[in-house]
């Protein structure tokens, strides 16, 4: 088994939309579903298949992200790079911080428009990709 992707539901899905791709997202597609919504599967422009969807169904209202959701984590190959680009895109990111300590990984953070949080990480050059079992031992 594997993960395919997270799947959020959107208000106003043009805005959001709008963020994502000013984030790094690229569409491959749309779904227009009458009781799933309206669809609108990405992905990063590296990766060979769907990693985001966004749900859009305007009859149940603004989006409630007070549910027990925490935060989406992406990691860049650049922080600050990933940073300076996002805010001439007028996106909003928060400053970088070492939650690990100086030699441990970079994160910043942005929040979207419906208020889900977004971790962006830069991992030290010497450490893997991601959190792997190697990461706790």
């Amino acid at each position: 088994m594997k993960t395919l992707f997270v799947s959020y539901r959107v208000t106003d899905l043009d805005h959001s939309l709008a963020f994502y791709t000013a984030l790094g997202y690229a569409e491959l597609g749309r779904v227009r579903a009458a009781d799933a919504g309206h669809l609108v599967i990405l992905h990063f422009p590296d990766e060979p298949a769907a990693s985001l969807e966004l749900v859009h169904r305007p009859a149940e209202g603004p989006v409630d992200v007070g549910t027990g959701f925490d935060h989406l984590a992406i990691q860049v190959d650049t922080l600050a790079a990933t940073l300076e680009r996002l805010a001439e895109a007028g996106l909003a990111p928060g400053p970088i911080k070492h939650p690990g300590g100086p030699e441990g990984p970079k994160t910043a953070w942005l929040t979207d428009p419906d208020g889900y949080r977004i971790e962006l990480v830069e991992w030290p050059p010497e450490s893997p990709d991601g959190i792997t079992a190697e990461t706790f031992s």
